[in-house]
């Protein structure tokens, strides 16, 4: 960002949103990105066996409806939920994810980047067809766009035909990124864009973690 912010050049960024992603993971989907990532078919059984038994029950004004099965989503409160999360979105978007700075992505939060307005919307069309054909859901509402270093007429960005909201400033991993290039409270520091390095620096580290994780829990046996 700071390159473009020198160089006075456009950066688009997208900032998706997904609907309700932990409860519209589907179960066909989890356990085919559990045994694509690599983990033990032991262990895929017994994750199934722990969502094949679970039942829920809903409070309403006049008491509790009968318990029934609940057959899509992850379980809220789950420990191992955001372990399976992140396995499901690291497989579901292998095939339009980009490197960093172009695609960057920490569980839900989703960043798309390109130096032009018509590739990011090419890019966004392509992540939305790959979640939603997945059983996943691009919000169309909380999906924004934001230009780094605007010109007179940029345009806009569009998802299936639907405006996406543009905005002037984003806060992504605790850093409030801002159409002007800067980051962080000191708007007109020089050094405000150390704290984005930081934070994707952070990011990256965390993604690192969670793949040596996700090796040694696929590569473990049964006791």
């Amino acid at each position: 960002m700071e390159k473009y912010r020198d160089g006075q050049r456009e950066l688009h960024c997208v900032f998706v949103d997904l609907e309700k992603a932990y409860d519209r993971v589907p179960r066909e989907e989890l356990w085919y990105c559990m045994r694509k990532s690599g983990v033990a078919e032991t262990y895929v059984r017994v994750v199934q066996d722990m969502y094949e038994r679970s039942r829920t029950r809903v409070r309403c004004a006049v008491g509790q409806t009968e318990e029934f099965k609940v057959e899509v989503g992850l379980h809220q409160g789950s420990a191992l939920s955001p372990f399976l999360f992140a396995m499901v979105m690291d497989q579901l978007s292998e095939e339009v994810r980009q490197e960093s700075p172009w695609t960057m992505m920490f569980a839900d939060d989703i960043v798309i980047c390109s130096e032009s307005r018509e590739q990011v919307e090419e890019n966004l069309e392509r992540w939305r067809f790959a979640l939603e054909r997945r059983g996943m859901k691009v919000s169309r509402s909380k999906t924004e766009y934001m230009c780094v270093n605007e010109r007179e007429g940029s345009g806009t960005v569009r998802l299936q035909g639907e405006e996406v909201k543009k905005i002037r400033e984003f806060k992504y991993l605790g850093s409030t990124v801002q159409s002007n290039g800067a980051c962080g409270k000191e708007k007109s520091h020089p050094r405000y864009f150390v704290q984005i390095q930081k934070s994707m620096k952070e990011e990256e580290r965390l993604i690192v973690v969670e793949r040596n994780s996700q090796f040694v829990f696929s590569q473990q046996e049964p006791v």
